[in-house]
């Protein structure tokens, strides 16, 4: 089996291509080492020591490395562990959790007003079919959260949430982007 990678935009993230689906539906992102509790795979690689995220994507893996990790003698045990993993056919997930996908928004998350509901779908549209490919094509994936007042409330996740250039992606991408086609929004925010 070989696991190719690739670069992303956040130098402490890095894309593994295990060659086959990872995710049937949804993803999945285990920003500490306590919520990978519900899959073998993340656990393994948080027990490394040095990761700090793992995300899994339809058909990849991204891991962000600690601050000053030196990926060159990370990266090794990385793929030795997606090998054994991949190789041995093991569940990504433990029983209880199988049918996980991305968690539902929080109440902290603004609630859509019914009345901009065709709105809504306008984004959520845009968002599935021209935002989330180029974002999975970076190791990560973006989730939406929102939409108050002309603003939408938007979740970058993988190698997305930590990437110095994901701010600039928000304002300068995924903004114009959706201000372009949908003249409601008036602003895109992190949530």
């Amino acid at each position: 089996m070989l696991i190719e990678t690739e670069l992303t935009p956040n130098p402490a993230t890095i894309k593994f291509l295990p060659g086959r689906a990872v995710m049937e539906n949804g993803t999945r992102d285990f920003a500490a080492p306590e919520e990978a509790e519900a899959s073998p795979l993340a656990e393994a690689l948080f027990g490394l020591g040095d990761v700090t995220g793992v995300f899994f994507g339809r058909e990849f893996i991204s891991v962000t490395a600690a601050p000053g990790t030196d990926w060159s003698s990370l990266k090794p045990d990385v793929l030795a562990i997606l090998l054994d993993h991949f190789s041995a056919n093991m569940p990504l997930f433990k029983p209880a959790a199988a049918g996980f996908a991305v968690p539902s928004a929080d109440a902290d998350y603004p609630l859509d007003d019914p009345e901009d509901a065709d709105i809504v779908v306008q984004i959520k549209e845009l968002i599935e079919t021209r935002i989330r490919p180029a974002v999975a094509n970076d190791g990560g994936d973006i989730v939406y959260r929102g939409f108050q007042k002309g603003i939408v409330f938007l979740q970058m996740q993988g190698a997305c949430a930590g990437c110095p250039s994901s701010s600039a992606t928000l304002k300068n991408g995924i903004e114009q982007l959706l201000k372009h086609y949908v003249p409601e929004v008036v602003e895109v925010r992190a949530a």
